[in-house]
């Protein structure tokens, strides 16, 4: 049976988050919307149907793929596999509407690669604008070592997303994207930056890397093709998960009624990150 949590926000709905049972979609968090309703995500889109909302997604867990579609493969570009894993929900540790706690199995060939401890909150900023706040640790439980890589560690240039990822719903203009010093996709795209800014038709996004080590970890940004922003967690090299290790990130997104300027966005930045 699918488990869902829903967000509220002052008293107001702001988030659905799925956990699909049995084989297939990674938990996500869909529709995730503005204060004033506005929606600022996107589900199965037409142009990526794999893409759902916004969660944790990594294409390739020690050559299994966590993310959806095709996987890259190096000297023959995207190819349908038969090696998709499975994040399985364990079970709640909190839910509740400001938030929830919760275990993950992520799992592909009858076995567990990584334990996953994921938590989810609200945070109440302004009139106009709130919080999410999310943090993923990935466990490796095993006696072996592995990794986790991309499309990039695989051989395709600037397609190095895997680990946060979230979706922005397409519309007829492309969204703005920003960061403290930056304008444009390109300017942007694997680059790091404290916080970078996504603004649409009467909303903005705000992503803001919340311990050292997520703020290294260097932006996807896509603006043109889809909307889509992402954490990359192996922009250029595979990210080791030695037997024993953990990995952990926590990304803070502002979500807001209304275009932000720089200044703003930045403030707001400043804030969720050092909550």
């Amino acid at each position: 049976m699918t488990s869902t949590a829903l967000l509220s926000c002052a008293g107001r709905p702001v988030g659905r988050y799925t956990c699909p049972s049995g084989p297939g979609p990674r938990p996500y968090l869909h529709p995730v919307t503005t204060l004033a309703g506005l929606p600022v995500t996107e589900e199965r889109p037409a142009d990526h149907l794999h893409h759902l909302g916004a969660g944790v997604a990594v294409p390739d867990v020690a050559g299994h793929n966590f993310w959806g579609g095709r996987t890259y493969v190096r000297d023959q570009g995207p190819t349908a596999l038969d090696n998709h894993g499975t994040q399985r929900h364990l079970g709640w540790k909190l839910r509740d509407p400001d938030g929830f706690v919760q275990e993950l199995g992520w799992e592909a060939d009858g076995a567990e690669l990584l334990r996953e401890h994921r938590t989810v909150a609200v945070v109440a900023l302004t009139d106009t604008a709130w919080a999410l706040d999310l943090s993923f640790s990935l466990t490796n439980r095993g006696e072996r070592d592995l990794s986790i890589g991309s499309p990039a560690t695989n051989g395709r240039p600037g397609a190095g997303y895997g680990g946060f990822f979230w979706r922005a719903p397409k519309e007829p203009a492309a969204p703005a994207v920003f960061t403290a010093t930056h304008d444009g996709e390109e300017a942007v795209h694997g680059r790091q930056a404290d916080w970078l800014a996504l603004a649409g038709d009467g909303w903005t996004l705000v992503f803001a890397g919340a311990t050292e080590e997520t703020r290294r970890d260097p932006w996807f940004v896509r603006t043109t093709e889809y909307p889509g922003v992402g954490s990359s967690l192996a922009a250029e090299r595979r990210l080791p998960v030695p037997a024993g290790a953990t990995v952990v990130r926590r990304i803070v997104t502002v979500v807001a009624d209304g275009r932000l300027d720089r200044d703003t966005a930045a403030a707001l930045a400043r804030k969720v990150a050092t909550a």
